[in-house]
């Protein structure tokens, strides 16, 4: 069975209530062995929420943060506790925090301002970012550049052009491709992905957002990152087992999780 960790899942969100357990039983049996559970709703809830999912599972891993989305809302108090929760033994990152100017639910200075915080508490307690950027690539590298290169972290679901992907890698970042690799309309994210280095690549699902072609429009789960999987290995013009564990790798040095 090939090694798969889907490093960007969102476990705690209502769409999987009351059928978690077959949701990841669906995800093991398909060669997923690490869960990477983002921790990002629109307040500290869902922060405790991937916590203890990580607490009771053996293979799930915790993250911690706000989007973006909901950087207004973010009050001293949150702060502080994003900062204990982040300093517990399963959380593996910092996130999912960034720029998100498509829908603008925060207003951008604020997003910029929280994403600078977000990036100077990842240093401190020695997690990687996990940085969401929806057209604001330029915004973003320049925070990233001011934070200063070589500070571990990772672009999740990438949806730049090469140009960008080349700046993040500079910058220090791998990039995350999710299920968006196998849409149609996705040729700029393919030839990004093309571009980059096998050993800077992880991928995920951001369930249960954008499930991958063939399951697209539907709730997407963790076992579905195998077809994102498949699409980067024709991309790269490797083997399925080449490539997941190239990616598994990459995504364990990325988190420090454990060898299986």
């Amino acid at each position: 069975m090939l090694p798969v960790i889907d490093t960007h899942c969102h476990l705690d969100f209502e769409d999987y209530a009351g059928e978690l357990p077959e949701v990841l039983d669906r995800a093991r049996r398909a060669g997923v062995n690490a869960f990477v559970c983002i921790g990002a709703g629109n307040d500290t809830r869902s922060a405790r929420a991937a916590v203890a999912l990580a607490a009771a599972e053996a293979d799930v891993w915790a993250v911690v943060g706000v989007h973006p989305h909901d950087a207004a809302s973010m009050t001293e108090a949150d702060w502080a506790e994003l900062e204990g929760l982040g300093k517990a033994a399963r959380v593996v990152g910092i996130g999912e925090t960034g720029l998100d100017y498509h829908y603008d639910q925060s207003p951008r200075a604020v997003q910029r301002d929280a994403y600078r915080r977000f990036l100077e508490l990842a240093r401190r307690l020695q997690r990687p970012v996990i940085s969401h950027i929806r057209d604001a690539h330029e915004d973003a590298k320049q925070i990233l550049t001011e934070a200063g290169r070589g500070h571990p972290g990772v672009i999740h679901c990438f949806t730049g052009e090469r140009d960008d992907a080349r700046a993040y890698l500079d910058l220090g970042q791998m990039i995350s491709f999710s299920g968006i690799l196998t849409f149609k309309n996705a040729e700029p994210i393919r030839e990004a992905a093309r571009f980059t280095p096998l050993d800077r690549i992880v991928i995920e699902t951001d369930a249960p957002y954008l499930a991958p072609i063939p399951y697209r429009g539907k709730r997407n789960e963790p076992a579905y990152v195998v077809e994102t999987l498949k699409c980067l290995a024709n991309l790269k013009q490797l083997d399925l087992e080449t490539t997941a564990r190239a990616t598994t790798e990459n995504a364990r040095r990325l988190f420090g999780l454990p060898a299986n």
